[in-house]
């Protein structure tokens, strides 16, 4: 049986679904990347506004292959340059590395209590199924921002996670320059892209709940759907 494409199957389910799954995908990961260009200006490096990458333009961000591969797959990814040699500060880099993954935490946490303020003032008079899809909507935004946090913390190269890393861990920053270090980065993120989804899924769906449950005790409502 041929495997049908991502969109496809996304729209047979929900046309909402695929509209939410394309805004939060490319959303996220500008605001990923502004994130790290924000963290990168504010510690002193001027790499990001320099080249142009200041910009909401999800094209300068995830560059033309970036598109083609989110085109394919549903999946996207984006690059932000920056010099850890002009910031300022022994922790500036890995400030700026983290950024990217904490504003994903933060919009997943916008979207939930955006979805928790829904389910209280949604106005009666609207029809069930335009309150489910907004509802939907903000769901995507959480689940995938959660997946997004998490995955960008892995400590495998190109990944956040491993420049923290090596920021602190100074062997483990050798190693990545070695002929070794290079094999484990490139099938070391190749494994965790084919098979990592069925680890992190799990744990951002309850990250995602938690989330929202969250969400509803700061607005004074109940635990949530």
């Amino acid at each position: 049986m041929t495997p049908s494409w991502w969109a496809t199957n996304l729209y047979e389910i929900s046309p909402i679904l695929l509209v939410s799954w394309i805004f939060w995908v490319v959303f996220s990961v500008v605001l990923h990347e502004l994130g790290h260009g924000w963290a990168a200006l504010r510690c002193g490096d001027t790499t990001p506004r320099d080249l142009g990458h200041m910009t909401w333009n999800p094209i300068v961000h995830m560059g033309m292959f970036g598109i083609i591969v989110f085109a394919l797959l549903g999946l996207a990814f984006g690059a932000m340059p920056v010099d850890p040699s002009r910031m300022r500060g022994r922790h500036a880099p890995a400030y700026v590395y983290v950024s990217g993954p904490t504003m994903n935490l933060g919009l997943a946490f916008t979207a939930a209590i955006a979805a928790a303020v829904w389910l209280r003032a949604a106005p009666g008079s609207l029809p069930q199924q335009s309150v489910t899809n907004v509802l939907l909507f903000l769901q995507v935004g959480v689940g995938l921002n959660c997946m997004l946090f998490l995955f960008n913390l892995i400590p495998v190269p190109p990944l956040d996670g491993s420049r923290i890393a090596a920021h602190y861990i100074r062997p483990y920053a050798d190693f990545l320059d070695t002929d070794a270090g290079r094999f484990f980065s490139f099938f070391g993120f190749a494994l965790l892209f084919l098979f990592g989804g069925g680890l992190i899924v799990p744990v951002a769906d309850s990250m995602g709940v938690s989330l929202v449950r969250l969400a509803f005790s700061l607005i004074g409502g109940s635990s949530g759907p």
